[in-house]
């Protein structure tokens, strides 16, 4: 009985630990049927060392356009920064979102079948 009330106190708190993680931004993609506006203008600062500046773009809030302003990244050595933007399909407008490529390819390394690999054909 007390192994049992241990493993089940314990499932508990991974499922808890689980649940508490931030959702990853690939893990869904974001619609809109209307076109995001023109970017506002930014004033990019000066380089700053172990760290890339992300410009502003036009996010989504439900069924409409918000702005987010430009933000330092930390580096991650071995990986390349590929910065949000939206493009068009089907007559919507998808948001991919800024994100980290190990290999460079513009696949996002967790749909990425050789995610080490550039030269891949």
């Amino acid at each position: 009985m007390k192994f049992r009330k241990t493993m089940l106190v314990a499932l508990c708190a991974a499922t808890m630990g689980a649940a508490s993680l931030p959702m990853t931004s690939s893990a869904a993609s974001v619609y809109l049927s209307v076109a995001p506006p023109a970017p506002r203008v930014e004033v990019t600062p000066a380089p700053r060392a172990g760290y890339l500046w992300v410009p502003g773009y036009w996010d989504a809030n439900g069924h409409s356009h918000v702005w987010r302003r430009g933000h330092w990244e930390r580096e991650r050595h071995g990986y390349r920064y590929h910065e949000p933007r939206w493009t068009q399909d089907g007559g919507r407008w998808r948001l991919e979102r800024g994100r980290w490529d190990r290999d460079g390819d513009g696949v996002p390394d967790n749909r990425d079948r050789a995610p080490n690999n550039p030269n891949r054909s």
